[in-house]
């Protein structure tokens, strides 16, 4: 190889010797011929267009092979779908009830009603039949008495007494050891009245030792009451 170029017809260029087209415009290089110069700044003659109609043709075929390769492979998108950041969701705290709170109802309790008589126990009366010295237990060698006192007069000229045993608490043991039907007769316009039964001995064997409640009914209603203990020493 020689370091002798070879100038383009066409565009001016120096190319090697050997080289069969122009490496600047692609026009082949004739050796042998006449250089052509064209008259004008675009090629006209046949073989400048042929050149330039086959490098306009592989720069086509280059283009068309480049899209059918790509094609083939597709790329995933530079940027993507985006997801949506979920926004936080404030939570409220809810607030408290300013409705007042409801106190639970208390039911009253019942109040007793007072009888209108009242019942004491003893071993003697006054004048008036009234128990001169109170006792609550009874011994065999005492006698047994009871005064009725009333906040009103009795209206009625029979009252009944009744007898029963009760347990150690005060509750009634359900037994009846003398019946309402016992009738004593009395002063209707009295308000108090007295009776000695007797020996406590007698009671204290035809009951038995132990806690007693006196009941007293005027037509069969219940007026006063009152407890007592029979002991045998």
């Amino acid at each position: 190889m020689t370091n002798e170029t070879l100038e383009c017809f066409n565009c001016g260029r120096a190319n090697p010797e050997w080289a069969q087209v122009c490496r600047s415009c692609g026009v082949p290089l004739r050796q042998g011929r006449e250089r052509t110069v064209p008259t004008g700044r675009v090629p006209t003659d046949r073989d400048s267009l042929i050149s330039i109609g086959a490098v306009l043709g592989t720069i086509l075929a280059a283009i068309v092979i480049g899209l059918f390769v790509s094609g083939l492979n597709p790329t995933e998108p530079s940027v993507g779908l985006s997801t949506p950041t979920p926004e936080p969701t404030i939570a409220t705290t809810p607030e408290p009830s300013l409705a007042p709170s409801v106190e639970p109802t208390v039911a009253p309790t019942a109040t007793p009603v007072p009888l209108p008589a009242t019942v004491v126990f003893g071993t003697q009366l006054d004048e008036n039949r009234q128990v001169v010295d109170p006792v609550e237990t009874f011994t065999p060698t005492m006698v047994w008495a009871h005064s009725i006192t009333s906040t009103q007069p009795f209206g009625a000229s029979l009252i009944g007494e009744e007898v029963t045993r009760l347990n150690e608490d005060g509750t009634d043991a359900e037994t009846i050891v003398n019946q309402a039907q016992n009738q004593l007769g009395v002063d209707p316009a009295a308000t108090s009245v007295g009776f000695v039964a007797g020996p406590a001995s007698n009671f204290i064997r035809d009951w038995g030792p132990g806690l007693y409640v006196l009941r007293v009914y005027i037509n069969n209603e219940l007026i006063g009451e009152g407890t007592f203990r029979l002991s045998e020493g």
